[in-house]
């Protein structure tokens, strides 16, 4: 099995961790433009074509929205 999801979907400064840089929305706009526009798709040497495959059927469902 593949999971497929948002792996950033908070930019770093808008995450609970860097709270204490006191940075807002706004602070980096093109982080955060990234963030909700960035599509990150399992990639590693170790998948086989059947993982390969159950990512490609998954974006066509994601794309049928």
């Amino acid at each position: 099995m593949v999971l497929i999801r948002i792996h950033y979907p908070r930019p770093l400064h808008l995450q609970k961790a860097y709270d204490f840089m006191g940075h807002k929305r706004g602070a980096f706009p093109v982080a955060e433009q990234a963030a909700d526009r960035v599509l990150s798709l399992p990639n590693y040497p170790e998948m086989t074509d059947d993982m390969v495959g159950e990512v490609v059927e998954r974006l066509k469902e994601i794309m049928r929205w």
